[in-house]
């Protein structure tokens, strides 16, 4: 069985080694070309998603390739005490790094090394399950999305923050922005223009959010939505599980 890692198709059993690889290798720099590449615009994008959770204080929420942590922190601030914030990657420089991030604010949330294509929680556990900018580099998309459906709770939602599709004027800028402009960025600061090619490529090749949208009805979650952000370079999609 073959699956595509960026442009390339590899084994499926192969892909998972390139995607750390990727990970491993920017781990480090990882904040910093956030900043770089989104022009701050991530922290917004992260902003309008924890808005869009309506997570409460005492709730369960899990964060699903949760890399430096940004979402897991915020989550924790409206979680309160009493509430319980789970932190999980499949790689291991990427947790790392944002279990020290989150050390450094001065917060112990529970950290697990895990795949989201078998998640070790239990059914109906969580009010609510987020993922940003990890679905797209997981090799079997639909086992992800029904393992995050399994462990949410009824009246839960799952929360799929992505690259998408930008609108049609504005595609050819992006594909100069994302094929020249990213691996330099990528070259300079951490010392890596292939993983940032990869991150062009990975963002071509996953679903657009019609797609996306149909994946998650299949995977048995009801009433999704999706949302533009920075006309459709990143899609907001929210489903709930009844």
């Amino acid at each position: 069985m073959t699956t595509h890692f960026g442009f390339k198709t590899v084994d499926e059993k192969d892909k998972a080694r390139q995607v750390a690889g990727v990970f491993s290798s920017v781990a480090s720099k990882y904040d910093i070309m956030n900043d770089l590449m989104s022009m701050g615009l991530h922290r917004l994008w992260k902003k309008f998603t924890i808005s869009a959770s309506g997570v409460r204080t005492g709730q369960r929420v899990l964060d699903v390739a949760s890399g430096s942590g940004d979402l897991a922190l915020a989550f924790a601030q409206r979680t309160g005490p009493s509430g319980e914030v789970w932190v999980t990657d499949i790689n291991n420089d990427m947790l790392r790094v944002g279990r020290d991030r989150i050390i450094d604010r001065g917060c112990l949330l529970p950290v697990v090394q895990c795949d989201a294509e078998s998640l070790p929680f239990p059914n109906n556990y969580f009010d609510c399950v987020s993922v940003a900018f990890g679905l797209r580099n997981m090799t079997h998309k639909d086992r992800a999305l029904a393992e995050m459906h399994r462990v949410l709770r009824p009246g839960g939602k799952l929360l799929v923050l992505e690259f998408s599709r930008v609108a049609k004027p504005l595609e050819k800028p992006y594909d100069l922005y994302s094929y020249h402009v990213l691996p330099w960025l990528g070259q300079r600061i951490a010392g890596d223009a292939a993983s940032y090619r990869y991150l062009a490529e990975s963002i071509r090749m996953h679903p657009d959010q019609e797609t996306l949208r149909t994946m998650m009805e299949q995977a048995g979650l009801e009433d999704v939505q999706f949302f533009n952000l920075a006309a459709g370079v990143v899609a907001l999609h929210r489903g709930f599980k009844y």
